[in-house]
């Protein structure tokens, strides 16, 4: 029996009608020749004839329309790409037939990507052990590809592949061919209508990198959430930096909750800095702080003690209450954790919605780029910063930038204009992230002149020495703000009377998704990042 956790090794694929095109082999005509029953297996027909020369008389005549049709064999669409794909992964590939071993390596060589040398087991009806839908061949492919049965994912066309795959306790997933009939009550894990999609399937059981989980999968698992409280004005959604729900007639309230763990010094700085951005960039005032704080094994009160000071501290600079949470004391982590949670309210008339950004809006950037990334470094890896060449006041400078990573004054200024349509702030992917985001998150494309975006002259040195890229580096204390034209230059004035640097670096384009960049009037591929830069420093 397969546990509930899907963690996969190894791809066992059916071969005929799965990863070929169906219909090269004519079952019904082969039957009809060696005179085996329509409603009858052919290889279990075969192996009951009574007599050695009926049963060898039989297989010849197979083995000859099997050679016949691995001539006229065609790979089935997105079959290449498929084996392609799951082999820069890393899974072991295995092909499980019922068909000849010969036929098989004929019918690939029809492929013009991929050969035999690509699988790492083939298993044709020559082995010793039982045809599908006996599950043997399915143990033996697991055996061969060192994995448990249970890391295997069975796929086929037929339901002799399911039955294989669910008897011996493996995956399973039934690529649906118009011309196969399939039993109702046949059961499958998974459902395909084609094999470009089974590659999102068999990324949902690999390991994952540290960081955020990717807004690919994180978008697909949002969708599975209900959405019929009619008392929530913002559900969970991709680039949604907070979840706002109908507090009253005339205010919303506006709830965001985030953990601290790239860090260990200052925890409490960055814990309320974080959740406070996001509850203004939809024009809200942050005004309730809640945190959950988990310590690992052999902490002192006083450790404790000082974090949570510096929660409180933090919170009242930013006119936050310390209003409660929960502390612990556990093995279930290694270093400290801190997870915030901040509450806000912002009048209906107020409230700024990614959605409302319109073709034409300018696109205004605060600050620099990968600020907290910058600082986070400097204060973690100071001996690595200094092993590379940097002197001990370039990192000190670094590390002070921690005290900018703050959005609340440069959101607060924009919220007071009616042409600020959508507002979001940077943090893990950096600027190339949050710029994607919010292009999701407002359903427009955006256009953006990289080289305008502000880079420190110590960012870019840290990330030139340690090989990182600043477009996507952890960036708390940027805000991105869209702004019709009418009030641009105002907005520009009001920051910079409040002594916030500020860039325009690109517009809103018609409805869509996607980011369009160029560089030096030069068309660039937007960069994408599947994790934070900073984790590669934690490897």
């Amino acid at each position: 029996m397969k546990p509930k956790s899907f963690r996969l090794k190894a791809v066992l694929f059916d071969f005929d009608g799965t990863l070929t095109m169906p219909g090269a082999l004519d079952f019904p005509g082969i039957k009809k020749a060696i005179g085996c029953p329509l409603d009858q297996p052919l290889l279990e027909f075969i192996a009951s004839l009574p007599t050695a020369f009926e049963r060898e008389r039989a297989h010849r005549m197979l083995d000859e329309f099997e050679a016949q049709a691995a001539i006229r064999s065609v790979p089935n669409e997105g079959a290449e790409d498929l084996i392609r794909t799951l082999k820069a992964i890393g899974l072991k590939i295995s092909i499980i037939s019922r068909n000849s071993r010969c036929s098989i390596l004929r019918s690939l060589e029809n492929f013009e990507n991929i050969s035999a040398s690509d699988f790492d087991v083939i298993l044709s009806r020559e082995e010793s052990v039982a045809p599908k839908p006996s599950p043997d061949s399915v143990f033996l492919a697991a055996q061969k590809s060192n994995a448990e049965v249970w890391q295997t994912l069975m796929v086929g066309d037929y339901f002799i592949d399911v039955e294989a795959g669910n008897r011996a306790g493996a995956w399973t997933a039934l690529l649906k061919n118009k011309d196969k009939q399939i039993p109702d009550d046949l059961q499958s894990d998974f459902t395909i209508s084609n094999l470009a999609e089974l590659v999102g399937i068999v990324r949902l059981g690999l390991p994952l990198k540290a960081g955020k989980l990717p807004n690919d999968i994180l978008d697909i698992f949002l969708k599975i959430l209900p959405r019929d409280d009619p008392s929530v004005v913002l559900f969970p959604g991709v680039g949604e930096d907070v979840a706002v729900v109908d507090g009253s007639a005339t205010d919303l309230i506006v709830l965001k909750s985030d953990p601290i763990t790239f860090v260990t010094e200052s925890m409490g700085r960055y814990a309320v800095a974080v959740n406070a951005n996001d509850i203004a960039t939809c024009g809200a005032t942050p005004r309730w702080l809640l945190t959950t704080l988990l310590f690992p094994l052999h902490v002192t009160p006083w450790e404790i003690r000082g974090v949570m000071t510096e929660l409180a501290g933090v919170a009242r600079e930013c006119g936050i209450a310390l209003v409660g949470g929960h502390t612990e004391i556990t093995d279930a982590v290694t270093r400290p954790v801190v997870t915030g949670m901040v509450v806000g309210t912002v009048s209906s008339s107020r409230f700024i919605d990614k959605k409302k950004m319109k073709p034409g809006d300018l696109l205004l950037f605060t600050k620099s780029a990968a600020l907290e990334g910058t600082a986070i470094i400097a204060r973690e890896f100071p001996d690595r910063l200094a092993e590379s060449g940097m002197t001990q006041e370039e990192i000190r400078r670094c590390r002070n930038l921690i005290s900018g990573i703050s959005i609340l004054k440069e959101a607060a200024i924009a919220s007071g204009f009616k042409g600020v349509h959508a507002m979001h702030d940077v943090t893990e992917g950096g600027v190339a992230t949050a710029l994607a985001e919010l292009s999701t998150a407002g359903g427009h494309r955006l256009r953006i002149e990289a080289d305008k975006i502000p880079v420190f002259p110590e960012t870019e040195k840290i990330c030139r020495v340690l090989g990182l890229d600043p477009l996507g580096l952890i960036g708390s204390g940027s805000l991105l703000i869209a702004c019709s034209p009418v009030d641009f230059e105002k907005l520009i004035k009001g920051m910079e009377e409040a002594r916030v640097s500020v860039s325009c670096i690109g517009e809103v384009l018609d409805a869509g998704l996607g980011v369009e960049a160029v560089s030096g009037g030069i068309r660039m591929a937007w960069p994408c990042f599947e994790r934070d830069e900073l984790t590669r420093l934690y490897k």
